[in-house]
């Protein structure tokens, strides 16, 4: 007469308290901080770029004189 054979597997064993799923998530929230502390004002003001102001004047004197010089 043949016995039935009865294997009894454990659970999976728990990997503890979880610490690197919290650390997971801390690392998350502050890179999702970092990101939005400097990440927006960067790129908010790299789309609002100011061109040079440059100053021209209305009228340019191109009478250039020599004060060395002495006249004939």
């Amino acid at each position: 007469m043949n016995m039935a054979t009865i294997v009894n597997n454990p659970p999976a064993a728990e990997s503890g308290n979880n610490m690197g799923t919290i650390f997971g998530i801390i690392l998350l929230l502050i890179l999702a901080f970092v990101l939005i502390f400097y990440g927006i004002p960067y790129f908010t003001n790299a789309t609002q770029s100011t061109a040079p102001t440059v100053s021209v004047p209305d009228k340019i004197d191109v009478n250039v004189q020599n004060p060395g010089a002495t006249e004939k």
